[in-house]
């Protein structure tokens, strides 16, 4: 069996079109295009890639980015207090903290200072909590970015046997809670969990999100499971690898998700729907 790749750069390509469709609408009735505040501390190289990805989507799709790039020596008090700035201008909708923070500042203080309806990443406790409760608002945009990829290669998720691979915060808890949302029945493993190889292998839909290459051998795959790989790792000769054996994963599971270009550009168009969502909150006053 050979999978089908999941073009996440096709499908991440046609939402920020909606987007940018949904933009120009607002912009010639004399609206204000949605603002979304990007903050960067410090020069972390791969935190200064992905904030130009970010800060070019804003480009494609008709938002105006506000760029903050900030000293790593920069205290957390003053970094809480453009915050609160942010969180006070009219013309901002969305706030994004590029991670990781240098050291002395608390990543848990920065994300809850950020206006739950400004948090378009999605990270703040309120709308995790609401997406526990079963009626999200702004959703953590990879887990978004991985139910619209299903969504768009017609893969329903009802009913099926889930594992997400990796427990964080960011990635792996919010994943379960959206596979949930979507009548999965669902496993999280993590670096306790006995026996990976057995709850990888009885799947129909995986989930890998552990930030370690090739962690998920392709001879565990459950023959005909769909394969949804988040990780995106350095390899010592520069190459980008997935958390997924790629190779022998694609030659036994039914769908798969490349890496690059499956999951990691359906982070930054969620971003964009998120701030447009936040946007459009925001103006007709629903919390």
């Amino acid at each position: 069996m050979t999978a089908i790749l999941i073009d996440g750069k096709r499908i991440a390509d046609e939402i920020k079109r909606e987007v940018r469709v949904a933009t120009d609408a607002l912009a010639s009735r004399g609206l204000r295009r949605p603002g979304l505040a990007v903050v960067m501390v410090g020069e972390h190289p791969a935190s200064q890639v992905y904030v130009r990805n970010k800060r070019r989507s804003c480009e494609e799709a008709g938002i105006i980015s506000s760029a903050h790039d900030l000293p790593a020596s920069i205290s957390e008090a003053e970094l809480l207090e453009i915050i609160g700035l942010l969180n006070n201008d009219g013309a901002i909708d969305g706030i994004l903290v590029q991670l990781p923070l240098p050291q002395q500042i608390r990543s848990r203080a920065v994300i809850e200072a950020i206006d739950p309806a400004k948090d378009v990443d999605g990270f703040h406790p309120y709308n995790l909590g609401r997406l526990a409760q079963r009626e999200p608002l702004l959703r953590p945009c990879t887990p978004y970015g991985v139910m619209r990829l299903l969504a768009a290669s017609g893969i329903n998720p009802a009913g099926m046997n889930a594992v997400v691979v990796g427990a964080s915060n960011i990635v792996g808890r919010p994943m379960a809670l959206e596979l949930m949302l979507a009548g999965a029945t669902v496993t999280v493993c993590h670096s306790r969990t006995r026996d990976l190889a057995v709850q990888v292998g009885r799947a129909e839909l995986v989930v890998a999100a552990v930030g370690q290459p090739g962690m998920v051998r392709g001879e565990w795959i459950k023959p005909g499971a769909v394969v949804i790989d988040v990780g995106i790792n350095r390899l010592p000769d520069g190459k980008l690898a997935g958390d997924v054996e790629f190779a022998p994963a694609a030659a036994r599971a039914a769908w798969i998700t490349p890496v690059p270009g499956g999951v990691g550009p359906m982070t930054v168009a969620m971003l964009m729907q998120n701030t447009l969502e936040a946007y459009q909150r925001r103006r007709s006053g629903v919390a």
